[in-house]
């Protein structure tokens, strides 16, 4: 019989926010479960079906815990400060602030209908003055430790709008919103030092528990590398510093490359012959991002600086200089030594511009590709190396660089320094004025926060500064430090910014004197288990810990580490496999499939559709498979008879769910547990009744999976209380083994019969009891038994000739 569940759902949901039922306890002393998910860009599109897939998980998790007596923080916010909500009030005339609030309306609807178990009394909002007055409170720490600082560097920039882009903003080269060419200009900006952490970031992994994909994404990111900086002499009379951490193969280097930005590039003009066709090569460079100069496989392009050439620590030799794109300024100094027989982006330029290889690792031969050593290689052409392994040869030029004043071991990181300003309105005001003679001044704590102005236009001046640079009744200003006159910063934070301490705010969310007491941080901290998507295991939880990590080292936070755990979600596709989107007409709307099918029916689906952590086309047909499952569970009530205790043909297999149950809600794995509920279910109904104690224990069971459909039955059958309230039931291990046991019985490898014998029989009973079986009687009959196997509790194999 099919359930009302628009009408149980609606109430269910009325009720549990009428009584705060999810309302995290002030209670200290009892053992705490701070659960989180990231939380939502609160978008015009509102929620599609993949999104609910990592709320319902840590939903089922936490309403579990909650059963099992943990005081649980699980809530909800919103990373409301972004770019699409900016670009739609500028072609819209709308304040963004209006945008976002009718935005989250939609997203919080949508939330509470899905029946989430968030505690709505924390609700954070990072566009609230209350909120960022801490993200600009952490600023002005991080400023006051020289950790944020400015620094010129190059920037997305359309030559069209005139505005600074952010990497997302820019496709193919283009403005996503005009467009418009995008160029690299350069630009001051805020930046945070997170290189300073660099270490701490990757040597603190350990002792997480996170996902292995999670922390490799970050140590890659971060990018260590330990080599040596060497110092090549040039025709100029300046030297060019490279970093390698090749420095054995220092007898190949043929020529030096510069990134196109090299300040030499533009020192040496006067001496290069072709300095107009180098420049005409930057402009091109300019125009790429540093991923697509990157790439391994983008043809090698670059010039060769004609009348400069630089000369070989050791062997003397002058050898060419050019400028290519595949070259990064970010990375190292900006110049590398290319050794093309051992570096196939060196050779393949080498290739293309004719220039000398020469291999100096033996043990393989170079074709159309670099060679690459293998183990126990050696150094040839290389002078007083050759005959070396490669460690070994590390080691010995190492000592002679440094001997001869010509280089030194030295560690280099990838991680670039965070590039933390935008010249845009919708963002967190940076809290610093600037004033001629005391320089770069924070805000004091009892100026904050420093609110958004009003403004006119959205859109950012011509020359790309923020709008806020046009008021000049807030830029102008008089100085904390000394009272003079002063300006204003008119950049603003990107949305990295209140997405990288929340988790914290969730914890104390209207204290008005500090992020959070030091009594309820000590509590709650770490985060217990946090869930999101793959695309943040890398910058998003990098520059987290790196904020946590700062407020630790200035004693505001009592952990080194922000999350003790972390796992991610597989996408939820389209039906054609592909990720949902609305340019792909493959978004499916959670609205619709609750208005057809229930909650209930959503929930279970998205957690039964397959491996947590992959993955998985959205199917429609399959939704009705849950949706009946449901039925069937409400159809319960008409088989209910009396009874305290589990009926003897179903106790071990209520033990052996209870067990398995349990464990894959801790474990994330959500479709097995259901599979084995459905199964239950199966059972229940060809054993034709269930008692009161079978039924309370299935209801609990199912509850963190489709909770107003189970509190609904709970107290239809009259059972005191909701299960809110309830314990999570128990199993007894002695009963969650089968008293009879079905072993095949195999022939040669090729099973013949089933034999059902008492739990625990010993191997001797069990295979002298396969040979009198009638088929096997026969199968025995005239021939030669050479060997008896017994697989404990699996099979039994029996080997005839």
């Amino acid at each position: 019989m099919k359930y009302n569940f628009k009408k149980i759902e609606q109430k269910w949901q009325e009720k549990w926010d009428l009584d705060c039922t999810f309302k995290a306890s002030n209670d200290f002393t009892k053992p705490k479960f701070f659960p989180l998910v990231e939380f939502p860009y609160p978008s015009g599109q509102g929620l599609h079906v993949g999104h609910p897939r990592s709320y319902t998980a840590l939903d089922i998790v936490s309403r579990k815990k909650r059963l099992d007596g943990f005081n649980v923080l699980y809530t909800m916010g919103w990373d409301a400060f972004g770019l699409p909500t900016e670009n739609f009030a500028i072609k819209n005339n709308i304040h963004p602030k209006e945008v976002t609030k009718k935005n989250i309306e939609n997203f919080k609807r949508q939330l509470k209908s899905l029946g989430i178990s968030f505690d709505w009394s924390r609700e954070i909002n990072t566009t609230d003055p209350n909120y960022y007055k801490w993200t600009q409170w952490i600023f002005t720490e991080l400023f006051k430790k020289g950790l944020a600082y400015k620094s010129n560097m190059n920037v997305n920039y359309c030559t069209d709008c005139k505005v600074v882009l952010a990497n997302e903003e820019v496709v193919g080269g283009t403005c996503e919103r005009c467009k418009g060419q995008v160029i690299q200009k350069n630009k001051s900006q805020w930046m945070l030092k997170i290189t300073e952490y660099a270490d701490k970031l990757i040597e603190d992994l350990d002792g997480l528990d996170y996902i292995e994909r999670a922390k490799t994404s970050q140590i890659n990111w971060i990018g260590k590398s330990e080599g040596a900086e060497i110092k090549f002499s040039t025709t100029e009379n300046q030297e060019l510093t490279v970093f390698t951490t090749r420095p054995d193969t220092i007898f190949g280097a043929t020529y030096i490359v510069l990134a196109p930005e090299h300040p030499y590039v533009d020192e040496w003009k006067n001496s290069l012959s072709n300095y107009a066709e180098i420049c005409d090569y930057k402009v091109s460079a300019s125009k790429k991002s540093s991923f697509e100069r990157s790439e391994l496989a983008k043809d090698k392009t670059g010039v060769k600086l004609e009348g400069v050439s630089a000369v070989h620590p050791i062997t003397g030799e002058t050898i060419p200089i050019y400028t290519s794109d595949y070259v990064l300024m970010t990375y190292g100094t900006g110049t590398i030594m290319a050794v093309p027989a051992h570096d196939q982006r060196d050779f393949e330029f080498a290739k293309k511009f004719g220039e000398k290889i020469t291999q100096v690792i033996s043990g393989g031969e170079i074709d159309e590709k670099a060679y690459t050593e293998t183990k126990n290689a050696k150094l040839i052409n290389s002078d007083f190396l050759n005959g070396l392994e490669i460690n070994d040869a590390k080691e010995q030029i190492l000592i002679w660089l440094e001997k001869n004043n010509k280089g030194e071991k030295t560690t280099c990181y990838k991680l670039r320094d965070w590039v933390f300003a935008r010249q845009r309105y919708w963002g967190e005001p940076i809290p610093i004025v600037i004033c001629d003679k005391c320089g770069f001044v924070p805000l004091e704590e009892k100026d904050l926060p420093l609110t958004l102005p009003d403004v006119e236009s959205f859109r950012q001046t011509e020359d790309g500064e923020s709008p806020l640079a046009k008021l000049d009744d807030w830029v102008n200003t008089t100085c904390p430090c000394c009272g003079g006159a002063a300006k204003r910063e008119t950049d603003t934070m990107p949305q990295w910014a209140g997405s990288s301490w929340y988790y914290l705010r969730y914890i104390d969310p209207t204290n008005e004197n500090e992020i959070a007491s030091k009594e309820a941080m000590e509590y709650w901290l770490p985060v217990d288990w946090y869930n999101g998507g793959m695309e943040h295991t890398t910058l998003h939880l990098l520059y987290s810990r790196f904020w946590h990590k700062f407020l630790y080292d200035i004693n505001v936070v009592p952990t080194k580490e922000p999350y003790a755990k972390r796992t991610s979600h597989g996408m939820i596709l389209g039906e054609n496999g592909e990720k949902m989107s609305k340019s792909l007409g493959n978004v499916v709307n959670p609205d619709t499939i609750i208005g057809e099918s229930g909650a209930d029916t959503l929930r279970l689906y998205e957690m039964f559709i397959g491996d947590f952590e992959k993955s998985a086309p959205w199917n429609e047909s399959s939704i009705k498979g849950c949706e009946r499952f449901l039925d069937k569970v409400w159809g319960l009530t008409d088989i209910l008879i009396e009874g305290k205790e589990y009926q003897p043909n179903l106790e071990t297999l209520f033990h052996k769910t209870i067990k398995k149950v349990s464990s894959d809600i801790e474990n994330m794995k959500f479709n097995t547990a259901i599979a084995a509920l459905m199964t239950l279910l199966n059972e229940i109904y060809s054993n034709k009744q269930i008692t009161r104690k079978e039924l309370e224990t299935f209801l609990i069971l199912l509850n963190p999976f489709a909770p107003h459909l189970t509190e609904e039955l709970f107290n239809k059958a009259q059972f005191k209380g909701e299960i809110s309230k309830q314990k999570w039931v128990s199993f007894d291990e002695s009963k969650c083994v089968d008293s009879m046991l079905n072993i095949p019985v195999q022939i040669n490898g090729k099973v013949r019969e089933v034999l059902t014998v008492p739990a625990g029989s010993e191997k001797d009973f069990i295979i002298e009891a396969a040979k009198e079986l009638d088929t096997i009687k026969i199968a025995l009959d005239g021939k030669n038994l050479v060997k008896e196997i017994y697989v404990p509790n699996k099979i039994v194999n029996l080997v005839v000739k």
